[in-house]
Order: structure tokens, then sequence, then C-alpha cells
């Protein structure tokens, strides 16, 4: 049986009129008075200004929602999404745990990340070849609740590279997180094999990570093999993403073209000279908060602050805040999305991003949350009808308690959540009481 809203479903009254409500559109425009009329799946009407419950001339036959001051926003983007990293207390839990669990525990980890606001989010990796295809389908089909979701398949990685997590004494594919891959022929077949599956991007690992052995300056994929991957992938119109810590790697991903550019913790400047000329073609998304949380707050874990370890997090998170304040001035576009499915970065916990942004980068509250939102809607290849609320763009919007301008925390907080809607149904729906909610005639 097909997933029921929690709640009043919007969809069963027609359309839906949030009136004495601040819009905050995501255009870079502070928050204004009006009121946001939804017809369907889409937003009809954007008006400015207060009316009286029962008296606007937009409402009609609508179900009327009285915001009373609260803040219509649209849903927040993860840019760096993995629904199958299951909050769980290291890799090889992840890896090891059996298909059939798995799959339902990414289906929670897709309630999570709703429940949170988060009515998007474009797929960085799955631990399984098609854990994230059928999350995509099921939630589609509307069977399980979730975000908006781009399927990726494991990544692609080489030879003792990150995601070759198999002992040398037992070369066991099953036991590695990533497709190991060595040659353009692997490459290609490998590619091939994961767009059957049916993905909607191709994710190659081209530097290291310090957590897995293999350090994050290393650039290990060779240039052929990178360029088969690109090949292989657009001739099938799929977008490339890449785990690119290392200034070479950051490098490879601008001269190949690969779009969704992961962490770039150490780009030089060369790297930033390359990406700023390519600015309109590659998203960055530094995944913050996996290197705070990992250096400073995983001792629970096994990863004691002042570690090895955790010093070399330590080193990067000050190389990556460095390095993404010189991005965002160079204007390249920089996205929220931290890399969260670990027990020391859960899944339900997204937005701190957007308190990191503005603490830690030197963003506006503005712009980091736009970096939630307009290029959220940009990087999952909808810039034309997600990520703003504007007429005509697609019905995925929040209810908020409070002006998230004046103090981004709030988006953390559930509570001040009071709505959620996706595709112009409520996943999340508005107290009804007569304050909030009224019926017309």
């Amino acid at each position: 049986m097909a997933y029921e809203s929690n709640g009043w479903n919007g969809d069963a009254h027609g359309p839906v009129l949030f009136t004495n409500v601040r819009i905050l559109d995501a255009t870079g425009e502070y928050p204004y008075t009006g009121e946001v009329l939804i017809q369907g799946n889409r937003i009809k009407q954007v008006s400015r200004g207060s009316s009286r419950v029962g008296s606007s001339p937009m409402q009609g036959n609508a179900t009327v929602i009285d915001g009373s001051g609260a803040t219509v926003m649209p849903g927040m983007v993860d840019a760096h999404l993995h629904l199958s990293w299951n909050n769980a207390p290291g890799i090889d839990p992840i890896q090891m745990m059996e298909l059939e669990e798995h799959m339902l525990v990414t289906m929670e980890m897709a309630k999570l990340v709703l429940d949170a606001g988060f009515t998007a989010g474009r797929g960085a990796a799955a631990a399984k070849p098609r854990l994230d295809v059928v999350a995509k389908k099921f939630i589609n089909e509307g069977r399980f609740p979730g975000p908006r979701y781009l399927a990726a398949g494991p990544e692609i990685t080489t030879v003792g590279g990150l995601g070759d997590s198999a002992p040398s004494h037992i070369p066991h594919e099953g036991l590695n997180l990533g497709l190991v891959v060595s040659g353009p022929e692997e490459v290609r077949r490998t590619v091939r094999q994961l767009i059957k599956y049916g993905v909607d991007s191709i994710k190659l690992n081209l530097s290291g990570e310090e957590i897995t052995g293999m350090g994050a300056e290393e650039t290990p994929m060779s240039e052929e093999e990178v360029a088969m991957a690109v090949k292989e992938a657009r001739c099938r119109n799929k977008v490339l993403s890449a785990h690119a810590r290392s200034s070479g790697s950051v490098k490879q991903c601008v001269r190949h073209g690969i779009q969704n550019i992961y962490h770039a913790s150490f780009a030089d400047e060369e790297a930033l000279d390359m990406l700023e000329a390519n600015k309109d073609k590659h998203f960055v998304a530094p995944g913050i908060a996996w290197l705070i949380n990992t250096a400073r707050h995983a001792e629970q874990w096994g990863i004691k602050p002042g570690s090895q370890v955790a010093m070399l997090y330590e080193r990067e998170l000050e190389m990556c805040i460095d390095t993404m304040k010189k991005m965002h001035r160079r204007g390249i576009r920089v996205l929220i999305g931290g890399d969260y499915g670990f027990a020391w970065t859960p899944q339900g916990t997204n937005a701190k991003d957007i308190q990191t942004f503005v603490e830690m980068l030197g963003f506006t509250p503005m712009e980091a949350i736009q970096a939630a939102t307009k290029y959220g809607g940009e990087i999952m290849g909808m810039g034309n009808e997600l990520g703003l609320v504007r007429e005509g763009y697609l019905a995925d919007l929040l209810l908020v308690d409070g002006d998230p301008v004046a103090d981004v925390r709030i988006l953390q907080d559930r509570t001040r959540i009071l709505a959620i809607m996706k595709d112009g149904k409520f996943h999340k729906a508005p107290r009804m009481n007569q304050q909030r909610l009224r019926l017309t005639a």
C-alpha cells in the first residue's frame, strides 16, 4: 500500500494557500510578507502583501493555511548525500551489513533526511550496487517517504585506493566498499555495469582518505582511466562526480569536465584558477561536517581528539576552511552536504552545514541558505524548477517558525519546521488548529 503522509494530506483538498507568511524565496532577496498558492505539485502564484484570512482573492476553493508570520522557504537539498550510510560507527559495519537489512536501513535514512526538511538530495555514492536505485524507485512510487533523489552506485576506485578495503591477503571483491578497477578497459566495463543498474551518476575516487590509510593528498587514478570513465558516462548522458581532496584530483575534475567535486580541501591556486574559469560547469560540496566531527567529536567511536588520524583531519579542516573561503570569493558554487551517515555525523543533522558555512566559511546567512536551496536545485539538474519559491516551480516547501535569515540554527530544530511539503503534498502537515489552518467554502 502507498505511503500516507503523517497528518492531513493537502492534496486531498485541492489547492493550498499559505497566507500571512514571510516568503524566503532564495533568490537573495530579503524575506517579504505575502501569500503562496499551490496547485497540484507546482507553485501557482506568489503574491506580496498581507491579507485577512477568508478575504484573499487568491483563495478560491483552496485550503488556507494561516502561517501567523511563519516563513515559507524552499525545501533544503543535500548535495552530497549517502542514503545507504546508515549512522554506523565506522566503514566496516556499513559494508558488511547484509543486503536485505541494508535496503531497509537505507529507507529509514531516507525518512530521517526528509523529516529534517531535506526534500531533495544528490546521491554521492551507494554502499552496494543497487541500494540507491531501488530507494529512488520506491520513493518516486510513493511506497516509502524520502527526498527527491538522484541515485549513485558504489564509488569506482583503483587497486589499493579509497574503497579497496579488502585485506591484502584476502582479495575478495565482496569486502570492498568501492568497485576496484585497474586500467581503462576495467573502468569501461564497470561504468557500463553501473549504468545497467540504473544509476544517475558515476562517482570516481580520485584521491585518498586519511581514515583508510591512503593520504588525502594522493591522486591514484590515471588520466587514461579518468578519461575512459568520462567518455562512457557521457555517451549515456550520466553526470560524473568525484571524491577529490587532493589538488591534483581537483585539476583532473576540471580537465575532464567532472561536474560534482566532493571535498577539494587541498586545491592550490592553479586548481582554483581552473575552477574559477569554469565555475558555471562545476559544483563543490566540501563535506565539512565530516572533517569537523571526525577530528573533534568521534572519541566515543575510537577516534580520540589529538590522535594521529584526528590531527590529520584537523589539518585538512584548516585547509578546507581557507580553500572554501577562496572559492566563495571567486564565485565558485559551494554547496552544503557534509558526508552525513556515520555515528558521529548522523543523518538528520544535515542542516548543521548551513550554520557552519556562516560561522566558519564567511557566508552570509542568505548565501548559506542559497547553498542549501537555489544551488541545490541546480546540482539536481532542476535549476529551472527546484530550489526557489517562484511561480511554476515545484512545490517543495518548508513552513518554518521564525526567520532563518536572522538565525540559521532554527533549521536544525525539527519543532520549528511546522510543515514539510514535497511535490505539492504534505509529508509533515501543519497542526490543525484555528490559528494555523482553515478550510474555505
